[in-house]
């Protein structure tokens, strides 16, 4: 009952959802009439009876319906509703997606491999753990960890996409822990269709277009067939922030010691507030020598310095009011990539007789992305004999300083850009049919596939701290001009001389000397074979028992390069190159079997072998009971897996750089410290096992035909998972007194930053996630309304997940559900929602689309008070507001279906965030917004148009 009650609660507390919620009891009370079963997006439970295959199960049989529940978007509604030219971006949308690396929220994942791709993430409990599908086979992955990148996928053909909520390692394998998403191509298409499209913001900027097209063509008198399709797409890229919910000052601040110690809390949320320790061309934080009297002396244009202003509050980096507008770093950021793709697609199929057809597929696709990954913020030191100071400062300023520290956002210096590609190939021949065996249809298929992925990483504009170190410690050489110390020395080392002391007073050559452009190209590699059986063998008295067997192998290999210049040395990056390899063999057994009076047992077990980690067994035991033609009801309970991916086994060293939170209770004398983290592989690792329970039923009733409605209960418990504490949480717990944690953080050997801290991923952590999924759709022919043959309809769906627990528990710190914070991707709202409503007639269509989530917190460990708080602690620290804002967009479409000559046409016009709202903002330094519940660039426009022959 505890889940019940807290839906109670969040609903009475988010009343944005109210408002959806109340729509979705509209399309209750609709009229009572039929539902058409091809409905632009419909649960599979709305689907016709007789679809033969469904994902989430290995049993092929006209009429079964799996007890895990099941989301089907058809092309339809992806045409109509897709927000870009990319599926992945309406994919995400859905309730049951949480928390997607898109190009939107991954400029930051500049030495991962992240950067540009789209994925997906059911219930967030981890990309890692969704398992993503095409034509049922797996993709090789697009990045070391195993993501599939959707941009890999060829469009222009996928006839659905299929999402299967529920734990399905002993149907698919490994990494089905949070369900399946599966991409069905339209394998038999006939004719010839292209689609072209192009759009822009109302700001005059994100221009994009996309060309596609397909073809296939039966011979053979029916017996073969072939397909080919292509695609081309471009975006452009917006590289600042001119937006003005980025340029409010949104920030939060650390209260003074004073206000804290008579009560009032560690931190304060508030308005125009801005980084004063970092400008454009560099202020002085402190010095040695001479007291404080340079403190807050900034560098403007042309190096003219002047005395910042701080505002009525200041803590150690923040100021509120005075000169707060002055920092950049909320300006010179990313909303979105500039993402070039083009692909293409062939397969060739022919039945050599009634029980067997042969195929052969092969696909490659490229993608390249540019993004903003933000400005080149650095700390250094200047000595008192560095000319450019003297220059700016004068002599009698510097009496007594030995040394000054400054903080730089570097305006004369490019911002650093992410600018990776990828190459994909995907190679499959197989063969499959119908037969009969024991008196009955017999379904088998079996298969080959090769693909191989090839990414090139590159960093374009880092820093090399070697360089760049030389470059700005500069000196008067014995002849009086400008030279780097180290040239002295050396006179052939090439170094040239820097001024990092105002804005417009570089050289570029110099700039240019300590940049580089730091890359590694990895090669990702996924061998599989495997068959498949589905029969009924038998029956009993109740009817058919049906059967599936089959058994998969599996090869992963991943093997690298990177230049012995680029593996250390640099801001970001220090590349190194991973080799590995692992195979796993598997077998499984899936049953169908009827219990009479309307129930059905579906189970199944999988004998997993893995090279690195041994055996492991998943299974799953479903049941369904439909006691009347109205009501089906249903649970499935399985025990899921997770094998260690190639980089948790083998990765060689991962590099990164950042800063510590300025929390100085959470992280003591690392607040606000830069640091190096590198972080390398465990061949230790064993698979991780999941608990997976789901309940729930399907409304159908007789007396509102066309209505469908289910509610399906899930809880997911993850033991064993693979996690590892970052530079973060080490810091953290370090402050706490754990002598382990303090052991991985050192000071940095090679003085790039202030810290080094090292990290490797083991199996200690536990994850639990549980919800609510509902889901109704109601479809309302007109001629049932008026009686006048009319063959236009009105359709409506909405779909909606309550969240109710997110929990990671590492087993040394308290634990936090992040559940109803709203603060980034790895938090989930209270509520995601999507409604959507679509009028279609023989001319046109009128789709609109309302999507959002609940307002929540912006950290679940915070104490709110004002008055009276209690001690602020790094578990629990104190703030005055910890509200953050949910989110509502309309989103509409209109299509005018045309004929030319005998071809068949559509023009359509695309609006996204009709009403411009903002996205969620959150209190903090650089892109002050939720980039991946929100929409960042405002309201956009699409336009384009579609034809096809039959």
């Amino acid at each position: 009952m505890r889940d019940f009650r807290r839906i109670r609660r969040s609903f009475g507390r988010h009343h944005g959802f109210g408002l959806a919620m109340t729509a979705l009891a509209l399309v209750h009370g609709a009229p009572a009439l039929a539902q058409d079963a091809a409905a632009p997006q419909q649960s599979a439970e709305a689907a016709p009876v007789d679809q033969i295959v469904v994902t989430g199960t290995r049993i092929v049989r006209d009429g079964f319906k799996s007890p895990t529940p099941l989301t089907v978007m058809t092309q339809e509604a992806i045409q109509n509703q897709s927000p870009t030219n990319n599926i992945a971006d309406l994919i995400n949308q859905m309730p049951a997606l949480a928390g997607s690396t898109r190009p939107a929220n991954s400029r930051l994942a500049i030495s991962s491999g992240l950067a540009g791709i789209n994925t997906m993430n059911l219930r967030n409990l981890g990309e890692v753990r969704t398992l993503v599908l095409l034509d049922g086979r797996r993709s090789v992955g697009s990045t070391i960890t195993g993501l599939v990148d959707i941009n890999t996928f060829p469009q222009a053909l996928v006839k659905s996409v299929e999402i299967v909520t529920g734990g399905a390692s002993a149907a698919y394998g490994s990494d089905a822990v949070a369900g399946v998403v599966n991409y069905v191509l339209d394998k038999k298409y006939e004719g010839f269709k292209v689609n072209a499209d192009a759009g822009i913001t109302d700001k005059g900027d994100g221009f994009n277009y996309s060309f596609n097209g397909a073809i296939g063509k039966s011979f053979a008198d029916g017996r073969g067939h072939i397909l080919l399709s292509g695609e081309y797409a471009h975006k452009d890229g917006i590289f600042e922030v001119d937006r003005d919910w980025n340029q409010l000052g949104y920030r939060t601040v650390a209260n003074t010691a004073a206000a804290i110690a008579a009560g009032g809390p560690a931190s304060l949320v508030v308005r125009g507030a801005g980084t004063w320790n970092t400008t454009p061309g560099g202020i002085i934080r402190s010095q040695v020598g001479g007291g404080t009297s340079l403190r807050a002396t900034y560098f403007g244009q042309g190096g003219t310095p002047g005395v910042y202003q701080f505002g009525s509050l200041t803590d150690a980096s923040q100021t509120v009011g005075g000169d707060w507008e002055m920092n950049d770093t909320s300006r010179r950021i990313g909303l979105d990539a500039t993402d070039d793709r083009r692909g293409v697609f062939g397969r060739l199929s022919y039945q050599l007789a009634d029980w067997i057809e042969v195929f052969g597929e092969a696909s490659y696709n490229w993608n390249k992305t540019l993004f903003n990954s933000g400005p080149q913020a650095t700390t250094f030191t200047l000595t008192a004999d560095n000319p450019y100071l003297q220059q700016a400062l004068g002599a009698a300023a510097l009496t007594g300083v030995t040394s000054v520290t400054i903080g730089s956002s570097s305006a004369d210096m490019p911002y650093r850009k992410n600018n990776s590609s990828r190459e994909v190939q995907r190679y499959a021949i197989g063969a499959g049919g119908e037969f009969q065996m024991f008196g009955k249809k017999a379904v088998w298929d079996v298969y080959g596939q090769y693909g191989q992925t090839d990414t090139h990483e590159l960093l374009r504009d880092i820093i090399n701290t070697t360089r760049l170190a030389q470059a700005t410690d500069a000196v008067y050489s014995p002849t009086g001009t400008i030279v780097c110390r180290s040239s002295l020395t050396n006179p052939t080392n090439g170094c040239i001389p820097l001024n990092r002391l105002g804005i417009g007073v570089a050289d570029q050559a110099a700039v240019a000397w300590a940049l580089g452009d730091p890359y590694r190209d990895q090669r990702f590699k996924q061998t599989t074979a495997g068959f498949n059986l589905s029969a009924t063998p038998f029956a009993t008295w109740a009817g058919d028992v049906s059967v599936a067997v089959g058994g998969e192998y599996r090869k992963e290999e991943v093997s690298g390069y990177v230049p012995t210049e680029y593996q250390s040395g640099w801001s970001v990056g220090n590349f190194r190159p991973t080799f590995g390899s692992y195979n796993v063999k598997e077998a499984y057994l899936e049953t169908v079997v009827p219990l009479g009076l309307g129930a059905e047992f579906n189970g199944a077990v999988r004998a997993t072998d893995y090279s690195t980690s041994g055996y492991v067994t998943t299974w799953k035991a479903g049941l369904t009971w439909q006691p009347i033609p109205d009501i089906l009801l249903r649970g499935t309970r399985s025990r899921d897996i997770r094998a260690p991916n190639l980089n948790e086994l083998f990765q060689s060293g991962t590099s990164r750089t950042n800063t510590f939170g300025t929390n100085a209770s959470a992280y003591g004398q690392y607040a606000g410290a830069t640091f190096r983290e590198l972080t390398t592989g465990n061949l230790a690792l064993d698979p991780e096992k999941a608990d997976t329970l789901t309940l729930g039923g399907v409304l159908q009733p007789r007396f509102v035909p066309g209505l469908s409605i289910s509610v399906d209960w899930f809880r997911t418990k993850v033991k064993d998972a693979i996690a590892q504490f970052y530079a973060d949480d080490i810091a953290q717990r370090c402050n706490e007194g754990i002598q382990s944690f303090c052991a991985a953080i050192v000071r940095d050997p090679l003085g790039e930053r202030d810290w080094y801290v090292t990290a490797s991923p083991f199996n200690f952590a536990q994850v639990k996630v549980r919800g609510i999924d509902y889901a109704v759709n109601y479809t309302l022919p007109m001629d049932r309304l008026f009686n006048n043959g009319s063959s236009s309809s009105l359709t409506l769906n909405g779909t909606a997940t309550n969240y109710l627990e997110n929990l990671v528990d590492n087993g040394i710190s308290v634990p936090v559900d992040t559940v109803g914070q709203n603060s980034g991707q790895s938090s989930t709202p209270d509520w995601i929602f999507r409604l959507s409503a679509t009028f279609d007639t023989p001319t046109y269509s009128i789709t609109a689309v309302g999507r959002g989530v609940s307002s929540g917190t912006y950290n679940n460990t915070y104490i709110v008070c004002t008055t009276a708080c209690p001690v602020s602690t790094a578990a629990n620290p104190t703030i005055d507001n910890n509200h953050v804002d949910g989110t509502f967009y309309t989103d509409l479409n209109f299509t005018a279906k045309i004929k030319v000559g005998g071809t068949d046409g559509q023009i359509f016009f695309n609006v996204t965030n009709l009403f411009d709202k903002d996205p969620i903002l959150l209190p903090e330094t650089g892109l002050s917004a939720n980039s991946t519940y929100s929409d960042l660039l405002g309201r956009s426009f699409r336009v384009g148009v579609r034809f096809k022959t039959n």
